[in-house]
């Protein structure tokens, strides 16, 4: 461990509590090779990139996700704990979350079933693929290289199917349940901080809802309305007492979409899906959603027009009714960045290449991948700046830094710094021309 790069020692450090002593420098081995890593993400093939860096017999690594005593929850904790400490210091936390499937084959896979891919399918079609499908809360992070905030998952949880659940003698879950059982875990580890939670429609259930609402001082669910959604005025106040038990609700309030058609409509320019701007037309009021045995939940409702014309009309909530429109508008488009992060960790960090099927693997080696892209963009703010000086790829008209720059970076740095700054390697490539060097290390670390 005295080999690592001082820049990264900070960051690897605080995993060290969530392992025995003989397992913490195996999985830190293993993490930098994940990196350093261009492709499949078996434990063979990590060992085959980083060679004698990994001491000991290798099947103490390939024991490390099967065998080996770790705790998944405390290494989300100490990420989550890092990730707050240095880069949302103070104020709000804006967090997002949405489920996405990724296909494992074989027939003794742990936890595998037949899932819808929203990557894949349309509105008039709809395409399943066999695999995992996970649930994933992300801390949204702003970073001084990008003008768009970075989706940095933190929190992973496995859905398993009702029938693989029936089988297994398990109680069902569902994805909106896993969330709130991972939101539960964030406001507890940090009870003075204030979570707004965005999440797709299906996250904007009554029960998250309510569960928002229960714990409103530290959390706020903002999702997709529905444009029939079902609202009501509160309760008339008991006037006396009588027979049976008080009304739980009153009046029915007009559907959102029939108070559209009659509202005066009010435009905003507000921040949009992918960073940039739109103007829009909104209406908005207030309501109590309602659920039979469950009780009311106040919320805000916006109905969201483009003027543009090229999105479609949309309806937003939230459970805090002292968000202005634009703050709901824009705290539920600034979401999509873990749309972003599903894509790049599908292209660069091949979860779909993992090998693992027993249940410990499963449960251990996908969240780490997912917590892999954390660890990168961590890195990458690390970095001196004559390492993230210049993009890995440039095009036309690009500003920002891409994941495709950070991890190109910090793995050319590993390389230098890691790799061949250790006394085998150092006298050979310090002897090596800067062009020469800056070939190999495009070949051990192309542009991804």
């Amino acid at each position: 461990m005295n080999s690592i790069p001082k820049a990264a020692e900070p960051l690897m450090q605080i995993f060290a509590g969530a392992f025995t002593r003989p397992t913490y420098p195996r999985f830190v081995v293993l993490l930098l090779a994940a990196i350093l890593t261009t492709g499949r993400r078996t434990i063979t093939n990590l060992l085959r990139t980083v060679g004698t860096f990994a001491p000991g017999d290798p099947s103490t690594y390939h024991r490390v996700l099967s065998k080996r005593r770790w705790w998944t929850w405390r290494l989300a904790f100490a990420l989550t704990d890092y990730i707050l400490t240095h880069w949302v210091p103070e104020g709000p936390v804006r967090i997002c979350g949405d489920d996405t499937v990724d296909e494992h084959r074989g027939k003794k896979v742990y936890g595998k079933g037949c899932h819808r891919d929203a990557v894949r399918s349309t509105h008039s079609f709809t395409a399943y693929r066999w695999g995992h499908k996970w649930v994933v809360l992300c801390i949204l992070v702003e970073f001084p290289f990008s003008k768009r905030p970075w989706a940095l998952p933190v929190l992973v949880a496995l859905y398993r199917s009702k029938e693989w659940n029936e089988a297994h003698g398990r109680r069902h879950k569902t994805p909106s349940e896993l969330m709130r059982q991972m939101l539960a875990a964030l406001i507890r580890w940090f009870p003075q901080r204030k979570f707004i939670f965005a999440g797709d429609g299906g996250y904007g259930t009554h029960e998250l809802s309510r569960f928002a609402h229960r714990h409103r001082d530290r959390l706020t669910l903002v999702s997709r309305f529905y444009h029939d959604a079902h609202l009501y005025a509160p309760p008339p106040p008991v006037k006396r007492k009588g027979k049976g038990r008080p009304r739980q609700k009153g009046r029915k309030l007009p559907s959102p979409e029939k108070v559209v058609e009659k509202a005066k409509r009010s435009r905003l320019t507000v921040a949009w899906y992918g960073g940039g701007t739109r103007r829009i037309e909104i209406v908005t009021g207030t309501g109590h959603g309602y659920k039979n045995g469950e009780g009311l939940v106040p919320v805000r409702r916006v109905f969201v027009r483009d003027l543009s014309g090229t999105h479609r009309d949309e309806y937003f909530f939230t459970t805090d009714l002292t968000l202005t429109p634009k703050q709901i508008v824009e705290t539920f488009t600034g979401r999509w960045s873990i749309e972003t992060t599903f894509q790049e960790r599908r292209a660069y960090l091949g979860l779909e290449t993992t090998r693992g099927w027993s249940e410990k693997t499963v449960l251990r080696a996908a969240p780490c991948l997912f917590g892999l892209f954390s660890v990168i963009a961590l890195l990458y703010a690390l970095l001196p700046a004559n390492q993230t000086r210049v993009a890995a790829i440039t095009w036309p008209g690009k500003t920002d830094r891409t994941f495709s720059d950070a991890i190109t970076a910090v793995r050319r740095w590993l390389w230098v710094h890691w790799i061949f700054a250790t006394p085998p390697h150092h006298t050979a490539f310090s002897k090596i021309s800067r062009p020469i060097k800056a070939v190999l290390l495009y070949a051990l670390a192309p542009a991804a």
